[in-house]
This record gives C-alpha cells, structure tokens and sequence, in this order.
C-alpha cells in the first residue's frame, strides 16, 4: 500500500531523507530502492549507510554486485542488481545470508522479483529535472516506523 508520497527538491533532500531512514532500520529490513537511472536510488543508499555506519561515501555496488558495511547493532547489505545477468545469481553474491541476519538495501530488486520476502519497504524515486519525487510502498509496520523517521 501507498504510505506516502513526497517531494525532494534536490539532492541534499534525497541524502536527507536517507539519513531519515537509517534510525528506523532494523535487522531483517529490506529497502528495495527502485527507480530509473540517475533518480538518486545511490545518492539515498550512500546518505542511509553513512547515517548507519559511519562509512562516507561508500562505493555504489554497480561493479561489485554487494558491498557490506558492519552496523553498530547489525550488518547491512547494499546489492545493485542493475548488471545482475539471471535471479538466481543473486544467491551466489549472499542474499541468503542478507536476509538472515542483517537489513539490506537493494537497487534494481524487479531484477530478483519474487525471491525477496514479503514486508519490504519500496521506495520508488522519480526524477523531475533536479527535483525527485519518492513513493513509499510497504505495510503498517513501516507506516509507523517512516511516521517516527519523521517521514510521513
């Protein structure tokens, strides 16, 4: 379900809204960050893992598949699947343990559709020249918690 819909005017509101997310997160979480490319789906993962790990400008997994960051109270995982050439794949890059034991981010998640679990957070970035618009999709359980990011 729509939880909420939103305007970011630039890319310090895209970074923002991903340091907004990270006090919510939680191990077992799953983002699925979709959008086409350039509409910031990098910029918020970035802004979320640095708000979450301290790590600053962490590398976009475009070439890499996966990159790991150690969270103060769990691991995240951030996947770009963009260059991921069949579903099954991603087993072989970890998503198992992904989804066990840590909160993931992924990018281009219509890439695996229907091997992530259900309960996920989508946010689907839309850009408009340098102003973006983001939609929330997920379950009363997010609802509540993007109402506490002060989020919705």
């Amino acid at each position: 379900m729509v939880l909420k819909q939103k305007n970011l005017a630039d890319e310090a509101a895209t970074r923002a809204l991903g340091a907004a997310l990270a006090p919510v997160l939680r191990q077992g979480d799953v983002i699925r960050l979709e959008g086409d490319l350039g509409a910031g789906k990098s910029t918020l993962a970035r802004a979320l893992i640095a708000a979450l790990t301290g790590v600053e400008g962490a590398p976009s997994p475009t070439f890499t598949l996966v990159e790991t960051y150690d969270g103060p109270d769990f691991p995240l995982w951030h996947f770009d699947l963009y260059r991921l050439e069949a579903p099954d794949d991603v087993w072989e890059l970890g998503l198992e343990e992904a989804l066990d034991g840590a909160a993931t981010l992924i990018e281009w998640p219509g890439r695996i559709e229907g091997l992530l679990p259900p309960g996920a957070l989508t946010v689907r970035l839309q850009a408009d020249g340098a102003e973006r618009r983001v939609v929330f999709e997920g379950d009363e359980s997010w609802k509540a918690r993007l109402e506490a990011a002060g989020i919705a």
